[in-house]
């Protein structure tokens, strides 16, 4: 199991190591649209303290997945329960103890950062001075402090990254769930979030992550799953996936999780 982000890694300002019970439980996950199956009997089971990643083609039903976790879609059938709350009857329990970053940028572009957090921070309800403290806090750790009173739309790509996740952690968190943050982004903007999943970590937090990146997932996961056309094919920590794959894997970065997935997801172009 990996036990850190990367070599003389360190969690940054904000998040000081603090332990949390974290239990994250989905069964039987199955999400149709009409006939067709995006998500097919997925089970997934989270602790806290380790980073989870979720891999797959374009179009495989990782997004959903979240979706569903999140308790933003409802599934067609299956469970979810997030430290005891089952979100089929306590979703705004849930929502009030994860946060959820999102491939496409949820923030407001023509509003500057702090504009941004603030709004967010009106919409969990949060006290005053704790929405104040928490807003310099991630700024800081994010590298956006001097910035926060630009226009968002002056920033660059990994400043808006950076901010998207900003936003997803404003609620401090027991559970957060990342869908390829690191799109896009410059080598400085990727380690600033590796560096915060370092801190979300350290807290005994639990973290769902997806991304293309097969080296991002060998050295961020303690375990990975890989899903396909919403099927989950095999998931464990990566020397558990290696020994189970159908040709023998060398266990070499980022070689081996590169050739296993493909051995599972095939090798044809996914456009959509």
């Amino acid at each position: 199991m990996n036990d850190g982000i990367q070599a003389g890694t360190v969690a940054p300002a904000g998040f000081a190591p603090v332990r949390s019970a974290v239990s994250i439980e989905a069964t039987g996950l199955v999400k149709k649209y009409g006939q067709r199956t995006v998500v097919d009997h997925v089970d997934l089971q989270l602790r806290g303290g380790e980073v989870f990643g979720l891999l797959g083609p374009n179009g495989a039903g990782k997004s959903t997945t979240i979706g569903m976790l999140s308790t933003y879609l409802q599934p067609t059938s299956g469970r979810v329960v997030i430290n005891g709350f089952d979100a089929a009857k306590h979703s705004t329990n849930i929502k009030q103890i994860i946060g959820v970053v999102p491939q496409e940028l949820a923030i407001y572009e023509d509003n500057t950062a702090e504009e941004n957090m603030l709004f967010f921070a009106e919409m969990f309800d949060m006290p005053s001075a704790v929405r104040k403290e928490r807003i310099e806090s991630l700024f800081k750790s994010m590298g956006l402090w001097d910035r926060r009173k630009d226009l968002v739309k002056k920033y660059s790509g990994g400043m808006k990254r950076r901010l998207n996740l900003a936003v997803g952690l404003l609620n401090n968190p027991l559970f957060v769930m990342m869908d390829e943050p690191t799109v896009g982004v410059d080598p400085q903007s990727r380690q600033s979030i590796y560096d915060i999943i370092a801190g979300i970590k350290a807290q005994g937090k639990a973290v769902l992550y997806t991304t293309q990146y097969m080296e991002e997932a060998e050295l961020l996961c303690d375990r990975i799953a890989i899903i396909d056309n919403g099927v989950l094919k095999i998931q464990g920590t990566l020397e558990e996936l290696l020994e189970k794959s159908e040709h023998p894997v060398q266990a070499t970065k980022p070689r081996g999780l590169s050739e296993l997935f493909l051995q599972l997801t095939g090798r044809e172009f996914r456009d959509n």
